[in-house]
């Protein structure tokens, strides 16, 4: 299972929310480059960076962040938050993403999504789907939809999508433990898929458990910068 850590960006600084809040900000690290020079040096491979900024806009705000850590380290990058238009998309890709990030989008206007993937091929994108109850959220957490979550997977791995993450939102940022039997009847529907958790994670046991039920990669963000999973455990790991 591959450890995907994340890099949330506010202002050009490492940061983390609770629950999708900005009201509910922590600052982390002035710098990101450093931070994601940390977690190559402790032999992960990949970085997924949310742009939230570009998130809160509507468009990309934060590639500089992208194409410095593109520049400066080896890491795959997964880049998200404010893809609307294909504008948005070049820069993302430009800047040295391997995957573009795609939520809301894929959501409320899957026409234009399905014609990035013609474009530019299924293989560079990163699905991601925000649950409450089995039903996709979007805009900030802030709207709960009507689309169950199996059907969304169905729709866009149809169109050749091979890598999801699904974050609970009930779990994000709370450091309480992720929503294991969510992620269990996923990987269990969709075996092929590229699954990757996220939210809720809050020790390497955690991790070992995602990992026993088939997912293929985690998302960790605050259990990193809060000092529950160390860079140590992740490199033991």
């Amino acid at each position: 299972m591959q450890i995907i850590p994340a890099i949330d960006i506010i202002n050009g600084k490492c940061v983390r929310l609770t629950q999708g809040d900005y009201a509910q900000m922590k600052v982390y690290n002035e710098n990101p480059l450093d931070v994601a020079k940390q977690f190559e040096d402790a032999g992960l491979e990949r970085l997924h960076l949310v742009d939230l900024d570009g998130a809160r806009a509507g468009s990309v705000k934060n590639w500089k962040v992208l194409e410095a850590i593109s520049r400066d380290t080896k890491l795959s990058i997964d880049f998200g938050g404010g893809i609307k238009q294909q504008s948005d998309l070049e820069t993302v890709f430009e800047a040295g993403a391997t995957f573009a990030t795609i939520g809301s989008l894929a959501v409320k206007s899957p026409e234009i999504f399905k014609n990035w993937i013609e474009i530019y091929g299924a293989n560079k994108f990163l699905l991601g789907a925000d649950v409450k109850d089995e039903k996709i959220a979007v805009g900030g957490w802030l709207e709960t939809t009507d689309i169950n979550l199996f059907d969304f997977i169905i729709d866009y791995a149809a169109k050749g999508i091979t890598q999801v993450f699904c974050t609970d939102i009930s779990k994000d940022g709370k450091l309480e433990g992720p929503a294991i039997s969510l992620y269990e009847k996923i990987v269990s529907h969709f075996p092929d898929l590229f699954f990757i958790a996220s939210g809720g994670i809050s020790s390497i046991e955690d991790v070992i458990q995602l990992r026993n039920i088939g997912c293929k990669g985690v998302i960790i963000g605050k259990a990193i910068y809060e000092g529950r999973i160390t860079l140590d455990q992740l490199k033991d790991y």
